[in-house]
C-alpha cells in the first residue's frame, strides 16, 4: 500500500507549506534553497546543495546518486 502523508493546499500563490516534522528531517531552515523538479506525475523537493559532499569544492561539480562530488573526490574514490 502506497503512504500518502500529509495532504496540503496550494494557495492563491502557488505556495504549499511543508510541515515543520518534514523540515526538520531533512535539516532545512529558514531562507534555506531547495531544488524543485518534475518527474513523471511527481514533484520532487529536495534541499539544494551546490557543494561537494566530501570536502565542500564548489568547481566542477558532477551528480552521483544525488549528491554533488568534486574530480578530486571523485578520483579519490576511485583509488579505494
Amino acid at each position: 500500500m502506497k503512504e500518502r502523508g500529509i495532504v496540503r493546499r496550494v494557495d492563491e500563490l502557488g505556495r504549499v507549506v511543508l510541515p515543520i516534522e518534514l523540515r526538520r528531517s531533512l535539516d532545512l531552515n529558514e531562507r534555506d534553497r531547495v531544488e524543485i523538479r518534475a518527474e513523471d506525475d511527481r514533484i520532487i523537493l529536495r534541499k539544494f546543495e551546490s557543494n561537494c559532499c566530501f570536502c565542500g569544492n564548489d568547481k566542477e561539480l558532477r551528480e552521483f546518486r544525488g549528491k554533488l562530488l568534486c574530480p578530486k573526490c571523485i578520483k579519490a574514490i576511485g583509488e579505494l
